[in-house]
C-alpha cells in the first residue's frame, strides 16, 4: 500500500528516469535498514542488550514452557536428519511451494489485468494502492486469528486461500469488458499470502531443537524460492489476455494446499493423541536446556 503511494509520487518526478529513482530509493533504504539491524538486532535472548537479567530469565522460562529449545551454537546432525524424516516439515514444504507458485504467477498476471484498464502507468500504480491495503488486511488478520484462537492454524490456512480461488475464477471467466468484476478479483487475489504467513510461522512453534528448527525454517524457505521461480512459467504469452493455463495452475495449487493443510491437521492431531494416550511424563527440570527435538520430548504438543 505504502509502496503504491510512494511509486505514484515518484512517477511524477522530472529529470531522472523513474526506474532509477525507485532503485536508488529502495536500495538505499534497504542498505540503511540492514546496517541498523546488524548493530541492534540480537542473535538470541542471551545477547539481547535491551533486556534486563530478570527479563531474560522470563523469556528463557517462556521458551521452556513452549518446549522448543534455546539457542545452541553446536550443529547437531541427528537433528538435521530428523528434519527430513518429519512428515510435518515435508507437508509445510509442499504447502509453501504451491503457495509461491501462485505468488510467482499472480505477481505478474494480476498487473497485466490492471494495465488493461488504462494506458496511463501512473493510474495503474494508483489502482495498486487499494490492492496493498487489502494485502495488509489479509496478512494481519490471518496470523492474528491463528494466534488468538487455539488450534485453528490449518483452518486459517485453508480459509485464507478461498478469496484467491474466487479471484482467479473471475480472471478466467469474466469478459475483459467487466472491469468492476476484474478489479474486485484483483483486490482479493492476494489473500493467499495470509495463509503463507501462518505456514511460515509453524516451524518456529511446532519444531523442537535449535538445529532442527533452524534447518526446518531454511528448508521451508527453499520451497518459497522454488515456487516463485516456477509460477511465472504457467502464464503463456500466446494465451493473453485470459492466460487459461496459468489460471488452471493456480486453481490446482489452491486445491493442493487445501488437501495438504487437512493432512497436516490430521497428522498433528494424531501425534498429540498418541502422546496423550501414553500418559504424563515426569519432566526433568533441566529439560528446557537440553535442546530436545519435538520427537525426543514426550511432553511436546503440536499446535494445529
Amino acid at each position: 500500500m505504502f509502496g503504491g503511494i510512494l511509486f505514484y509520487g515518484v512517477g511524477q518526478a522530472k529529470g531522472w528516469d523513474v526506474w532509477r529513482i525507485i532503485y536508488v530509493l529502495c536500495g538505499g533504504l534497504t542498505v540503511c535498514w540492514g546496517i541498523l539491524l546488524f548493530f541492534y538486532l540480537p542473535n538470541n535472548i542471551l545477547t539481547a542488550k535491551r533486556f534486563t537479567v530478570e527479563e531474560r530469565a522470563m523469556l528463557i522460562a517462556q521458551s521452556a514452557r513452549n518446549r522448543t529449545g534455546v539457542f545452541n551454537r553446536k550443529i547437531k546432525w541427528n537433528q538435521i536428519k530428523e528434519v527430513f524424516c518429519d512428515s510435518q516439515i515435508w507437508l509445510l514444504f509442499f504447502f509453501t511451494l504451491l503457495n509461491e507458485v501462485i505468488n510467482g504467477g499472480i505477481a505478474n498476471f494480476s498487473k497485466l489485468i490492471v494495465k488493461g484498464f488504462t494506458k496511463d502507468p501512473l493510474l495503474t500504480t494508483a489502482y495498486g494502492i487499494p490492492y496493498g491495503a487489502c494485502m495488509v488486511v489479509f496478512d494481519f488478520t490471518g496470523p492474528y486469528l491463528a494466534s488468538r484462537f487455539k488450534n485453528v492454524r490449518t483452518i486459517v490456512m485453508i480459509v485464507w486461500l478461498m478469496p484467491t480461488l474466487v479471484a482467479v475464477t473471475l480472471f478466467w471467466q469474466l469478459p475483459r469488458t467487466n472491469k468492476g468484476g476484474l478489479l474486485a478479483g484483483y483486490y482479493i487475489c492476494a489473500s493467499f499470502v495470509g495463509a503463507l504467513v501462518v505456514a511460515l510461522q509453524m516451524p518456529a512453534s511446532n519444531v523442537g531443537g535449535y538445529t532442527k528448527r533452524t534447518t526446518a525454517t531454511a528448508f521451508v524457505f527453499l520451497a518459497y524460492c522454488i515456487g516463485n521461480i516456477i509460477g511465472p512459467h504457467g502464464f503463456l504469452g500466446s494465451e493473453a489476455p485470459i492466460y487459461q493455463t496459468g489460471c488452471k495452475l493456480i486453481i490446482g495449487c489452491v486445491a493442493g494446499q487445501v488437501l495438504i493443510a487437512l493432512i497436516l491437521r490430521y497428522v498433528l492431531i494424531r501425534r498429540n493423541k498418541l502422546r496423550d494416550a501414553q500418559g504424563p511424563v515426569i519432566e526433568d527440570e533441566n529439560a528446557a536446556l537440553q535442546d530436545l527435538t519435538d520427537f525426543e520430548n514426550p511432553n511436546f504438543r503440536y499446535a494445529y
